[in-house]
């Protein structure tokens, strides 16, 4: 097998036109409109409150899923990150927070290493265990595009200004997204109903009709904050993960961005795509 490395380009601006687009394959575009949308919060080092413009852009309404990223593996014979270096980072209940183990075996087949289930009967689950680099691969293939960090927020916030896209009440999260209910990465004293991924789609959408934009996995966006420009060798990621709970990371909001070495394959990572 041979890394897919033709060289990337950037696909053309925004479309306007229907509200909402399918392509071939069965994903839904959402078009978020032209305009003046209210980003950030105050105080936020990485995300300062502040006002930007932007064109029109059709979102896809859900993350990625394995079955997406098989057919696009099947089609170019692509190796992935984590494949090609041995270097995902791997979790298993018991660990501490914020810790976690590199293993030599995972990659976005077996997201938690070859000697636990694979993603066999996971087709709709989002594809994790991937770097930026390959979700940009797979964006090449697809002519798709990775969502700008501003464009992603506008999306998810659908029209609010607060913290969550309903208001401040962060008990409402588990209503929208899949994320760790237990207190703390040890032990699973409490029944949770989808540990680690779920199938896309399971949660309540926001107001405009986008799934699983908190929890489930970490989104890759393009560009990095200002704050953190420069600094290449840096991926932006949004929204929390099924492994963020409401005592650590906690990054299941509109405001918080998360940071990753661009190389780096993580069980909670994956991403969604723009329509160019």
């Amino acid at each position: 097998m041979h890394r897919y490395n033709k060289p990337f380009k950037l696909f053309g601006l925004f479309l306007t036109g229907s509200v909402l687009a399918c392509s071939g394959s069965g994903e839904e575009y959402i078009q978020v409109p032209e305009g003046d949308y209210v980003l950030g919060q105050e105080g936020h080092p990485l995300n300062p409150r502040r006002t930007v413009h932007l064109e029109a852009f059709r979102l896809c309404s859900h993350e990625v899923t394995n079955a997406e990223f098989l057919e696009f593996v099947e089609a170019t014979g692509y190796v992935t990150t984590a494949e090609e270096l041995g270097n995902a980072m791997n979790f298993r209940v018991g660990l501490g927070e914020y810790e976690w183990f590199e293993d030599s075996t995972a990659n976005w087949r077996h997201p938690f290493g070859t000697k636990a289930a694979g993603i066999e009967g996971k087709e709709n689950h989002p594809v994790t265990c991937i770097s930026i680099l390959d979700a940009l691969a797979y964006c090449q293939w697809k002519k798709v595009r990775l969502p700008s960090l501003d464009e992603w927020e506008a999306a998810c916030r659908s029209g609010d200004t607060s913290r969550y896209f309903w208001g401040t009440d962060p008990g409402l999260v588990e209503t929208y997204g899949n994320i760790w209910i237990n207190p703390d990465h040890r032990d699973t004293p409490v029944h949770d109903p989808h540990l680690f991924t779920c199938a896309v789609k399971q949660y309540a959408p926001n107001p405009w009709g986008f799934y699983d934009m908190y929890g489930n996995v970490f989104e890759f966006c393009s560009g990095l904050p200002p704050y953190l420009e420069g600094q290449a060798q840096l991926a932006a990621a949004r929204g929390g993960s099924w492994w963020c709970s409401k005592n650590s990371c906690n990054y299941f909001n509109s405001a918080d961005i998360g940071r990753v070495n661009r190389y780096a394959s993580f069980p909670n990572h994956g991403f969604r795509t723009v329509l160019p």
